[in-house]
């Protein structure tokens, strides 16, 4: 099963679909003078992807996690077409975009997209703060964790080439 329901007692672990997470970034605001950045605060779905041995074992106080969007939505916004999410997210063939598909009911997550490009980092007892409140919606189960994780390591491991391999005709 890719997906589990977890007790509000477990850990925080590697996986973790948490709601509400407070994430915090810069906006650009225009002025008369010149473009600013205004501080702002978002409360976004994310993913853990602090491995769960660091987790387990108490090593980390900060955890990195992922925002997680809603695959309708980001294709109703226009910023991906649906056949795009159809024949190349889901196929993990495009960069930084990591595809979760729907899990059965009783668990609430629909088709989303892990944005691997829009990762924070957030402190420890904030997620355990969210867990307690009741907003761990699923834990994403290993192997496909493990897979989540290589998809990330391969989005900023990868080596730019100053230009590609010539080939014969």
């Amino acid at each position: 099963m890719m997906y589990q329901s977890v007790d509000a007692g477990e850990a925080l672990s590697q996986g973790d679909i948490i709601d509400g997470c407070p994430i915090f970034g810069a906006v650009e605001v225009a002025t008369a003078l010149a473009p600013q950045a205004q501080p702002t605060r978002w409360f976004v779905r994310i993913i853990v992807l602090t491995q769960a041995c660091d987790l387990a074992q108490t090593k980390t106080s900060k955890v990195l996690v992922a925002v997680v969007h809603d695959a309708a939505e980001l294709v109703q916004k226009g910023i991906l077409k649906a056949s795009v999410v159809r024949d190349q997210v889901r196929r993990s063939l495009v960069y930084g975009w990591y595809f979760l598909p729907a899990a059965p009911v009783p668990i609430n997550v629909s088709e989303s997209i892990v944005d691997l490009r829009d990762v924070h980092t957030v402190s420890r007892r904030v997620l355990e703060h969210l867990i307690d409140q009741g907003k761990r919606v699923a834990r994403f189960s290993t192997p496909y964790r493990e897979h989540l994780a290589q998809h990330f390591t391969v989005t900023y491991a990868r080596i730019g080439l100053p230009q590609p391999f010539e080939s014969e005709p």
